[in-house]
Order: C-alpha cells, then sequence, then structure tokens
C-alpha cells in the first residue's frame, strides 16, 4: 500500500499550514497564492476535499461561487483592479488534486494575454454542429442519472 501524501489545502482549511487567509466561511476558504500572476492572486477552495469540479456536491456549488464574486469583487474595491480572471483546472494543470478556483486581479496591458491559451478555429460548421451535439448528448445522458 502506497500512503499518500497529506493535501496541503485540507491542511490551510483545518488551520493545519500556514496561509495568508483573505475569506473563510463554513464552505470555504480563500488565501493567497504564493506565486501569484499578479498581487491579490488568491485561491479559493472548498473546506472539503474535492479533487475536481465534478466532484462538488450541486448544493455546494452556490456558496462557492459567491465567494468567487465576493473575491472578485473585493479584488476591484480593495485593490483597485480594472476586472478580475476566474478560473479552475480539472486534473490537467491542476498543481494540487483539491479544487481551487484562481481568482486574479486584472488591469489593462497588465500582460496577461488570454491566459496563455493557444486559440484556434474550427475546421467547419459541420464539426462545431458535431461539437455541439454530442456535448448536448452527454448533458442529456448526465440530467439523467441524477
Amino acid at each position: 500500500m502506497v500512503a499518500r501524501k497529506p493535501c496541503p489545502f485540507c491542511q490551510i482549511a483545518r488551520g493545519e499550514a500556514a496561509a495568508w487567509i483573505v475569506l473563510e466561511d463554513p464552505h470555504s476558504v480563500a488565501f493567497l497564492d504564493h506565486r501569484p500572476l499578479f498581487p491579490g492572486h488568491c485561491l479559493l477552495i472548498p473546506r472539503e476535499h474535492y479533487e475536481t469540479l465534478m466532484d462538488v456536491p450541486p448544493e455546494q456549488i452556490g456558496p462557492l461561487f459567491r465567494n468567487a464574486q465576493r473575491l472578485a469583487q473585493a479584488m476591484e474595491k480593495g485593490l483597485g483592479a480594472e476586472g478580475s480572471f476566474v478560473a479552475i483546472n480539472n486534473r490537467v494543470s491542476q498543481s494540487v488534486p483539491h479544487l481551487h478556483i484562481h481568482v486574479v486581479p486584472r488591469r489593462k496591458g497588465d500582460g496577461l494575454r488570454g491566459f496563455f491559451w493557444p486559440r484556434q478555429r474550427y475546421a467547419s460548421e459541420t464539426e462545431m454542429a458535431e461539437i455541439a451535439a454530442r456535448l448536448r448528448e452527454a448533458l442529456e445522458s448526465r440530467d439523467g442519472e441524477r
């Protein structure tokens, strides 16, 4: 049996690891990212350990995203940010396997260009229609599972 390393975000949520906490309530904790894109970059985590957005129970999504909204507003009011960037990685590029929402203050000309995403076009309208149909089918089958 392989021993799993303790989750650093669970340790922060339980107060067992140091972090610069900026918001906490019964549902979630937000703290400054130790390697920010810009000063004020926060990570918002659910108190309970969920690896991805898909693992979070539906009744907890609202409180979690209300806090993401509050953080984005605080960045404008408290830091003079002109806007914010809010993002989640699920598995790919997820440095800690505990759901975390990046809330990043933004300013015009800050140098962040599309958050490093290489953009591309669809090959055709047919490809777009096929992709949309596959997503709708997956959504319908998922909704039937509830």
